[in-house]
């Protein structure tokens, strides 16, 4: 893939690089209510800017002198901001992550359960009803699809979610590849009762390609022949994936009520009131135990290879801690090792939590990844790299642009964005 170059002249200390186009290297994002919906940038604006954020980029096309005195202003305000902000969650404590699956998997229904469970949204969208927060356009609420990326930010466990809800129609596939580009992980979600369908096949393929860590979440396990193992066993075979079973399910269609946690081995089991908000910590089934010992020594089994001391510990009968587990269950999702496996149903409220845990536990920070490597422009033989910190020379990526005549989101990938430091050029017809 051709190099891009973003070139932002007098941005500080910035240097402007050519990045290799088949790289992916997010920060962070605006939070914004589709704050990677449109235009990306950037690194430490997103922590203080809230949900009501806008950044006027654009366009010469109602060019009068007022406005333009009021988008000059804006900017301004803006830029000063930045200058003076702190950053209120550590970068470390960042997660950039993706839904994404077959179409009808469920991804804008989880999406909209993570809010409302994390107290984004005080009550929960349906897609079936056209109230989904994620599903913005008419269209969109019209047709119960999601055509378009939309992406938000909300907390857990003092940590910050940085979410892309991508589309799952065959016809959008380029949504989910310009998505993937900047994405540090992803949710891939499969119906249990279908399992891995040709979009889902896809998808994968596009997460391989940018090296993408992912988790998976078997959905829809509420549903008439629902089958949580032949999802399972699908993973292995129609995707070539090795699948870490970290939870079992507990019944399955009309007697789904929980999950059986095999790194806690504790069952969590949902009231069916408050939507699923109250859950509660038991006992393991007796005609469970068997099932969640076999799959908690495969667990084991395969995630103590990551780790010496652990192995030496497991060939002596000395099971790792739950810490040490999360810790290695960790590693090898981050380095692609394996994937990841829990189930729920997201439309009936049970698993979404516990889903929630799995991202802040196991998928990676910006910081985990490596850095971004590219050519400077001005000498194309010497190879840059930026890290992700706020220390390092402005740089980002424009992976996605919205017609909208009077806004447009930044994405900062490093550095600081400060006042009367960068150029912003619009471009319009032959008019600059």
């Amino acid at each position: 893939m051709a190099a891009e170059t973003l070139r932002l002249p007098g941005s500080g200390s910035s240097t402007p690089c050519n990045f290799n186009g088949s790289q992916r290297r997010p920060t962070q994002f605006l939070g914004l209510p589709s704050p990677r919906a449109s235009i990306s940038v950037s690194s430490s604006l997103s922590h203080f800017l809230g949900s009501s954020a806008r950044f006027g980029l654009h366009s010469s096309k109602f060019s009068t002198s007022r406005q333009q005195r009021e988008r000059r202003r804006n900017l301004s305000v803006f830029a000063m901001a930045a200058d003076e902000a702190k950053r209120t969650v550590p970068l470390k404590d960042y997660r950039n992550i993706g839904i994404m699956a077959h179409i009808d998997a469920g991804k804008t229904t989880t999406t909209e359960r993570i809010l409302y469970y994390t107290g984004r949204n005080y009550k929960i969208g349906e897609v079936h009803e056209g109230t989904a927060t994620m599903d913005w356009m008419e269209q969109e609420q019209e047709r119960g699809i999601t055509i378009t990326s939309a992406a938000t930010t909300t907390f857990w466990n003092k940590h910050r979610i940085n979410i892309i809800d991508t589309p799952g129609h065959v016809d959008f596939t380029l949504e989910v590849e310009r998505a993937l580009r900047v994405l540090d992980s992803a949710i891939c979600l499969f119906d249990s009762v279908a399992g891995v369908e040709p979009q889902s096949e896809t998808v994968w393929r596009q997460a391989d390609k940018y090296g993408v860590p992912r988790i998976c979440f078997v959905n829809k396990m509420d549903r008439l022949g629902a089958n949580f193992f032949r999802t399972r066993d699908m993973i292995v075979t129609n995707l070539g994936a090795k699948p870490l079973v970290i939870q079992i399910p507990i019944g399955a269609e009309d007697s789904f009520k929980g999950v059986v946690d095999l790194v806690k081995m504790k069952a969590i089991v949902w009231s069916g009131e408050e939507l699923g908000a109250k859950f509660a910590y038991e006992d393991i089934p007796a005609d469970l135990q068997e099932l969640a010992q076999e799959y908690r020594a495969q667990m084991i089994e395969t995630i103590v290879d990551l780790d010496d001391e652990a192995m030496e510990g497991y060939l002596e009968g000395i099971e790792p801690e739950e810490e040490t587990i999360k810790i290695l269950i960790r590693k090898g999702t981050i380095a692609g090792a394996f994937v990841p496996v829990l189930c729920g149903s997201a439309f009936k409220n049970k698993g979404v939590q516990p889903l929630l845990d799995a991202v802040i536990d196991y998928l990676p920070s910006p910081m985990d990844l490596p850095a971004m490597q590219g050519s400077d422009p001005e000498n194309p033989e010497v190879t840059l790299e930026r890290a992700a910190t706020d220390d390092e020379p402005f740089a980002g990526l424009a992976f996605k642009i919205m017609t909208d005549s009077f806004v447009g989101i930044p994405h900062i990938r490093e550095g600081v964005f400060r006042e009367a430091k960068c150029r912003i050029l619009c471009i319009e017809c032959e008019q600059r």
